[in-house]
């Protein structure tokens, strides 16, 4: 097993875990939530049956992050920055 390149943290009191996913132009933003970030991606939760591209936009706070998803599994999504 090779050890990870970046640690993951889990958001802390200091930033909201939530975030909103921007998948195109003149689609609406999806809420999410954070369930850990590092410096190379994420995993996130989202509600209901949503169809996410495989590139989109996260933005959490004031940051905007370009994302792939690299996995799926239930209602969780892996992204990369």
């Amino acid at each position: 097993m090779f050890p990870r390149r970046f640690t993951r943290i889990r958001p802390s009191g200091k930033m909201s875990n939530a975030a909103k996913l921007n998948v195109g132009p003149k689609a609406p933003l999806i809420d999410c939530t954070i369930v850990d970030i590092s410096a190379g991606g994420a995993c996130i939760q989202v509600w209901g049956e949503v169809k996410l591209p495989e590139r989109f936009e996260m933005i959490h706070g004031v940051t905007k992050k370009r994302c792939r998803v690299v996995w799926k599994a239930g209602r969780r999504f892996g992204l990369s920055f």
